[in-house]
Formats: structure tokens, C-alpha cells, sequence
């Protein structure tokens, strides 16, 4: 009888052994109790296992420890070490695959950008509960694809629901680009120049044009002071375009030679700076916009449309201007 209760330990304790290899551990980090508290909250109802909160400097000592899966930041304030910090971060999660859910304010948006380049970190901005957990699924999303096949059909349930919304950003990105091709997953801007490869990052010519030139900002900033009019008497749910909106704030600002910062950008897009900041992310990968470095200061990053993205916006405003209607 000894033996046999010996070996249900043995196999109890070999189960319990083998859910912990599966579970998606999730390290925070932040500065106020409170919100660390609720942070775990919020991955423990997404079915993920929190580790104890952490200060965001211990990550520069030594003894640092080891990254979970995903990492739940909350840096609303910056200093120099808290910036260190999240240097240190970006490159540990860089070479470890880890998935950062990064939250932050207005005010620190653009130094804390700054310091997250090569992580792709998912950003928010005093983001509710529901937020991070939408966040905290396209992270799920974002690991290596054994995990979500070793997730029960209940967890995957959960997993799809929290990131439907992802799921809709996507769609209308691809709205913008005219529709994604099935077959060689190229997204396509408004343009009978250009392609743009997504897979490869590569800009494919089709035609040979001239040049067109950069249209004049007043008429662009008129465009978009037309869209805020109708946004005023018919709401802005019901034209949001977060996408568009920041295009043409970009081609403005290429055409009036001014830089454009992460917030300026998520002020133009006229929608929540969370989501606005998904959009940037999703369009600095698909190769529509670029991360230009500040040469004098490397705590400030700006954006601005790439080349071939600013060649065909350009296009677009000279097909526009040989006719007759000026759309908002």
C-alpha cells in the first residue's frame, strides 16, 4: 500500500511537472504596488501564470534573473536609470524572444519608444483592464506556435476572443492596402507604381513614372481639417481611419520639412494613442513608415513615411489634382 501511495505521489508530482513546462509565465514590472497587483490580476484571469512584481531597475543588476514569457512593464514617469532599464530590456528581449506589453502616458510615450527598437513591444497608453488583456492575447499570439497548439479548446476560446480586436486592425490595414493577396501575402498601397512585399520588405516598380512632387501642405492640412469637421457633426466613431489620418499628417509634414514625433502621430490619427500605436507598429513592419533617429538626442525617436510610401502618396495627390473632387 506504502509502495502504491509512493508511486501516485511520483505520478502527481511528474503531472504537476509537466503543466509547468506549459505554462506561459509572465514577469512584471513597475514601480506602484497597486498596479503591479492588478497587472497580476489581469494575467492570472488570462489563464497565465504572474510572477512577483519587480522595481523596473533591477533589471540593470545583476542578478536580474530570468525573463518569463511575456513581461508586463508599467513605466508611466521616465528617469535615467528607469531609461537604462528598459535599454537593457529591449535587448534581453530581442535575444529571448520574450513579448513585452509596455505601459506608459502621454507624457513618457516618446522617450519610452525610444528605448524599446528591437523588442516589438506591444505599447499602451494608461490603458484600461480590457486593453491589457486584448494585449496581453496578441502577445499570446506573438509566441512561437507550440504553445497555442499545447492550449486546450477552452483556452484557445479565450485566446480568440481576446484578440479579436486585434484581429480588426488587421483587417482594415488590409482595407488600406486595397485588399491582401492569399497567395504571395503582398500588401498593396493605392498606387499603379508600387508593391509592397511584405514577407521580403522589398518595394517591387511596376511602371516607370516620373517623379511626382510632394503636394503643397495647405491643401493636405485642409483635407484634414475637413475630416475633423465631419468627425464634429457626425462623430468620429463613425469615420475613424486611423491609418489615412496619419499618412496624411506624414506627407504634410515631409512637404513643410518638419519631423514628427510617436505623440504628434497618435494626436493626428484621432483615435485612442493605444490603438493608434498599434497602427504605427503595424505599419513600421509592413514597411509604410519608418523609426528616424534624433542625431541629438537618443531618448527622442520620430516617424515618417518611407521613401516609396511618401513616392506614392505623392502619386496619389497628383491623380488627384487632375480632377475635380477633393476627398476628406
Amino acid at each position: 500500500m506504502a509502495q502504491a501511495a509512493y508511486r501516485c505521489d511520483d505520478a502527481v508530482q511528474e503531472e504537476g511537472s509537466w503543466l509547468s513546462q506549459l505554462a506561459v509565465t509572465v514577469s512584471l514590472f513597475g514601480d506602484n504596488s497597486e498596479t503591479l497587483a492588478i497587472m497580476a490580476e489581469d494575467a492570472h484571469s488570462a489563464g497565465l501564470v504572474p510572477n512577483a512584481g519587480r522595481a523596473l531597475q533591477t533589471l540593470v543588476d545583476a542578478d536580474a534573473g530570468v525573463l518569463g514569457d511575456v513581461v508586463l512593464v508599467d513605466c508611466p514617469s521616465l528617469d535615467g536609470s528607469k531609461c537604462a532599464a528598459l535599454l537593457r530590456l529591449d535587448e534581453r528581449a530581442r535575444r529571448s524572444g520574450a513579448q513585452l506589453v509596455v505601459s506608459t502616458s502621454r507624457e513618457a510615450l516618446d522617450e519610452v519608444f525610444a528605448c524599446l527598437e528591437w523588442s516589438k513591444p506591444i505599447l499602451l497608453v494608461r490603458p484600461s483592464r480590457a486593453e491589457r488583456l486584448v494585449a496581453l492575447g496578441e502577445a499570446l499570439t506573438r509566441m512561437p506556435g507550440r504553445r497555442l497548439r499545447e492550449l486546450d479548446p477552452q483556452d484557445r476560446t479565450t485566446l480568440l476572443k481576446l484578440t479579436q480586436e486585434v484581429g480588426r486592425l488587421a483587417e482594415r490595414l488590409d482595407n488600406l492596402s486595397g485588399g491582401g493577396d492569399a497567395e504571395d501575402d503582398v500588401m498593396r498601397v493605392s498606387s499603379p507604381s508600387l508593391v509592397y512585399d511584405r514577407g521580403e520588405g522589398t518595394i517591387v516598380p511596376q511602371q516607370r513614372h516620373a517623379r511626382a512632387p510632394l503636394p503643397d501642405p495647405r491643401w493636405v492640412r485642409q483635407i484634414i481639417a475637413q475630416r475633423r469637421l465631419r468627425d464634429e457633426f457626425l462623430g468620429a466613431e463613425l469615420f475613424a481611419d486611423p491609418a489615412w489620418d496619419m499618412l496624411l499628417d506624414l506627407t504634410a509634414a515631409r512637404a513643410e520639412h518638419k519631423r514628427v514625433s510617436v505623440t504628434s502621430l497618435c494626436i493626428a490619427a484621432a483615435v485612442p494613442a493605444t490603438t493608434a500605436l498599434r497602427w504605427i507598429a503595424q505599419m513600421v513592419e509592413n514597411g509604410l513608415l519608418v523609426r528616424e533617429e534624433d542625431g541629438e538626442d537618443r531618448r527622442r525617436v520620430f516617424i515618417a513615411l518611407s521613401d516609396r510610401t511618401a513616392e506614392a502618396m505623392a502619386r496619389y495627390f497628383d491623380r488627384l489634382g487632375s480632377g475635380s473632387a477633393s476627398p476628406v
